[in-house]
């Protein structure tokens, strides 16, 4: 069934959005303090492509022990990307959740895209495992 999602998903919206998050990760790649950045962007952009049967848990959660992403230093860096390029990348899932959601099949794409818009604040220091 996640499959079936992740095909409908791709053509209403996943698309677009997953691109965006690989764009804005090659723009972080650019300089050496945006690196950390493009990797949650690409870590992110290839859950926008395909979200069904992935979910996002702290590294923390998953690892058991802090690293340099869920310390204070992640936090600073996710405190710096929302004012820089994360509202861009949650308005973008907010305006492709609201045009899902005019159908009611599209309704579960909707609710998708506004979890991807509230992980687009904060995604530093989170990692996609599978729902298994």
């Amino acid at each position: 069934m996640s499959c079936l999602g992740n095909v409908i998903w791709f053509f209403c919206g996943g698309l677009w959005m997953g691109l965006a998050w690989y764009f804005i990760g090659f723009l972080m790649f650019i300089s050496v303090i945006g690196i950390p950045f493009g990797k949650a962007c690409f870590t992110i952009g290839k859950l926008s492509f395909w979200p069904f049967g992935k979910e996002i848990v702290d590294r923390k959660t998953l690892t058991g022990h802090d690293d340099i992403g869920t310390g204070c230093l992640g936090s600073a860096g996710n405190i710096i990307w929302m004012c820089t390029a994360g509202w861009v990348l949650a308005l973008g899932h907010v305006m492709s959740g609201i045009f899902t959601a005019i159908t009611i099949i599209g309704i579960p794409f909707a609710i998708q895209h506004f979890k991807l818009a509230k992980l687009s604040f904060w995604p530093i220091g989170k990692e996609v495992v599978d729902k298994k």
